[in-house]
């Protein structure tokens, strides 16, 4: 199976999702989103690129689990993944995958999380290049004074991630 390019609608901004066979390999937003040229590259060169434009089983999956996400239906989603990285970057994304929804974790948690408490840089530099938005929580990750750090999709994504998540909170409207 060619790997598979496919945009998904969202309140923030549409998403372009890259699916190889194995599964969802990169989940971004399509504008303000640092770097995704070079994400897109590097996970078509990592699966045998290029994407095609397309739909699949995944797709649908992806887009009814995102729509549930972003009304507040969904806490926890169930797509295959295909994460595209490292083994450190792998397991700082893996990490982000236990934070439950609406709560947060320092950078610190993580990397002790990880078994590597001295890596807190390395660890923010490997979310800096988590090419899975939203599913794999690198929103939820902030700095150990509280303070809403870097997000590839911007901080006010961040925030509005954030927000919806926490319980009796709405996200304000940034976008739209």
């Amino acid at each position: 199976m060619p790997l598979i390019s496919h945009v998904c609608a969202t309140p923030l901004g549409e998403m372009i999702a890259l699916i190889s066979e194995q599964g969802l390999c990169l989940l971004e937003f399509g504008v303000g989103t640092r770097g995704l040229a070079r994400e897109f590259a590097q996970v078509e060169a990592a699966r045998g690129g290029p994407a095609r434009p397309g739909a699949n089983a995944v797709t649908r999956q992806l887009q009814e689990q995102l729509v549930d996400y972003f009304a507040g239906r969904r806490r926890h989603f169930d797509l295959p993944l295909d994460m595209v990285g490292t083994p450190f970057q792998v397991a700082a994304w893996n990490a982000l995958l236990d934070i439950p929804y609406g709560q947060t974790r320092s950078y610190a948690a993580q990397a002790r999380q990880i078994g590597r408490p001295s890596a807190v840089r390395a660890v923010a530099a490997a979310n800096g290049q988590n090419r899975i938005s939203v599913i794999s929580p690198c929103h939820r990750v902030i700095g150990s004074d509280g303070s809403l750090t870097g997000y590839g999709g911007g901080v006010q994504r961040k925030q509005w991630l954030l927000a919806l998540e926490h319980a009796g909170s709405s996200p304000t409207d940034l976008f739209g």
